[in-house]
């Protein structure tokens, strides 16, 4: 029985010498894995840059804007009448004064031709009653009578006239029609939509700006205009600014006047109206492509020497959180965090972090352009 215990202990040592030789072997490979990582120097990571300048950076006001027409209504029935004819085709332009729809006037022109009898026979009956008086053969009352039915003629077919006028329906402005909404024998109510009738140049571009920048605002500024799908922008002038602020928004209306020959804004549209000013305070603009974005901060990478932990001196990326304004084309203004003449880098932001050394080639540079155009425009 001692022979089996004495066995079986010297397996157990047995064991626990090799577990322990294993476990000693793996520390060793796992503190020659460490030590070589921590003294592995990665490659440095291509990247270009920009010099960092001062420049005046024109101030730009913002809004979202809704496109109006200069004139705009809806043409509906004046009088109810059936529809004889239509006119105009939908979405044709039209000049002012054009024939949109007539409608049935059988029962007026009977009534003119008749009024127009009336009006003849009391035009004769009183220059017989002239004659006569002149004579002194009439009484005046009689005369005076006949004038009277004579005028009272000539009104009731100046009345007939008007209603038939009234059931010809014309454009009240040259302009652009829409869908049309009756049909021929179509019986229409009085004020019953015929088809609506926008002037599509000039048109109106209402939008709001902040209370603050009331004061800036003027008679004949420029201001631009931009919509997705309108390539490039159209250019108009402020011709009114509200006499009141919206107590809800705190926002004062403002509507500007742009020319539009082409048709390509349409009352309804969503629009960006752009308003510059000239001055402005200087900042440094540098791409937008050097930027990190990040939730706890923006930032930038500016190449400077640093010196590594054995001592060796190379070109490496500080990163530096900076605080951002507005943007402009393929730029973006750094209001405070950059000073002028740091090298910052314009691309490859996305594989840097604090500390890493770089390889600066700037044979290829990303757009950094104010007012960037397209290749193909």
């Amino acid at each position: 029985m001692s022979a089996t215990r004495s066995k079986m202990l010297k397996m157990a040592g047995a064991m626990a010498l090799v577990v322990f030789a294993l476990g000693t072997l793996k520390f060793l490979q796992i503190r020659a894995a460490m030590a070589e990582y921590a003294a592995y120097v990665p490659p440095p990571e291509a990247v270009t840059t920009v010099v960092a300048s001062l420049e005046p950076w024109p101030s730009t006001l913002r809004a979202i804007g809704t496109v109006a027409a200069v004139q705009g209504v809806t043409v509906s029935a004046d009088l109810p009448g059936v529809v004889e004819a239509i006119a105009f085709e939908s979405g044709a332009p039209v000049r002012s004064g054009a024939l949109l729809v007539q409608l049935d006037t059988s029962q007026e022109r009977a009534q003119l031709a008749a009024a127009e009898s009336a009006a003849k026979l009391a035009r004769l009956h009183l220059e017989r009653l002239t004659g006569l008086r002149e004579r002194r053969v009439a009484a005046q009352a009689e005369l005076d009578a006949a004038r009277a039915e004579a005028e009272q003629a000539e009104a009731r077919l100046g009345e007939i006239r008007a209603t038939i006028e009234r059931k010809t329906i014309r454009a009240p402005f040259g302009g652009r029609l829409g869908i049309r909404q009756v049909n021929v024998g179509q019986y229409l109510q009085s004020g019953d939509p015929i088809v609506p009738l926008q002037a599509l140049d000039p048109v109106h571009v209402d939008f709001g700006v902040p209370q603050q920048a009331v004061s800036t605002l003027t008679v004949g500024r420029e201001v631009r205009v931009s919509a997705e799908g309108l390539a490039g922008e159209l250019a108009g002038r402020i011709t009114a600014v509200d006499s009141v602020i919206d107590p809800a928004t705190r926002n004062v209306r403002v509507q500007a006047t742009l020319a539009n020959p082409q048709g390509a804004l349409r009352p309804g549209m969503f629009v960006e109206a752009r308003l510059e000013d000239g001055a402005g305070e200087p900042v440094v603009p540098i791409p937008a492509s050097a930027v990190a974005y990040a939730p706890y901060g923006d930032s930038v990478f500016v190449v400077t020497e640093l010196e590594g932990p054995d001592g060796q001196r190379y070109r490496g990326v500080r990163q530096q959180f900076v605080k951002l304004g507005a943007g402009r084309g393929d730029q973006v203004a750094v209001l405070s965090g950059l000073e002028p003449g740091a090298e910052v880098v314009s691309s490859g932001v996305f594989k840097l972090r604090n500390g890493a050394a770089v390889l600066v080639d700037n044979r290829t540079q990303p757009g950094n352009s104010p007012a960037p155009e397209p290749e193909d425009s």
